[in-house]
């Protein structure tokens, strides 16, 4: 289904959940080798209870914004945890490989190469911030998150037992 179907999907789920299960529904594409998924009001894909599943024989790249708590950003692979952080501080990184994407980060403007530098950049880096977690999306996976990553079907599941 469309994007627009998508988010009918949703909507009807979060009203009779009463928003309490994120959105339900995960809308999927492919985009060259990747897969594109879209959890629109989700959060299940930056959970660790959640991403070594996602990513089990795989990589996986998620960019989560949220309203009311943290937004992440989380790089996995087989199963594994290879980098994670909390969007407002990327300096703060955990996984098996916090270190792995380091030049990434910096060329998408997440890292500085002093404190100075950092503060200096932080008003910007803070407001930026999910447009430059996608940014390294975009450089780990080689897929550009762009309006037209919504044109065309997605092929659309359930992901929560409320469904």
């Amino acid at each position: 289904m469309p994007v627009e179907g998508l988010w009918e999907v949703v909507e009807d789920f979060v009203r009779r959940t009463r928003e309490g299960s994120g959105s339900g529904h995960v809308g999927v594409r492919q985009v060259g080798e990747w897969s594109v998924a879209l959890e629109l009001l989700g959060w299940y894909a930056v959970l660790h209870e959640c991403y070594p599943a996602f990513s089990r024989g795989c990589e996986m790249v998620a960019v989560s914004r949220h309203d009311y708590a943290e937004d992440s950003f989380v790089y996995a692979a087989d199963g594994e945890l290879i980098t994670g952080f909390a969007s407002r501080s990327p300096g703060r990184r955990w996984g098996g490989e916090p270190d792995r994407l380091n030049r990434a980060m910096g060329r998408a403007g997440l890292l500085h190469e002093s404190v100075d530098d950092a503060m200096e950049a932080w008003p910007g880096r803070h407001e930026h911030r999910i447009a430059r977690s996608f940014a390294l999306a975009a450089e780990v996976t080689g897929v550009a998150f762009t309006p037209s990553l919504l044109d065309g079907p997605f092929l659309v599941g359930a992901i929560s037992p409320h469904r």
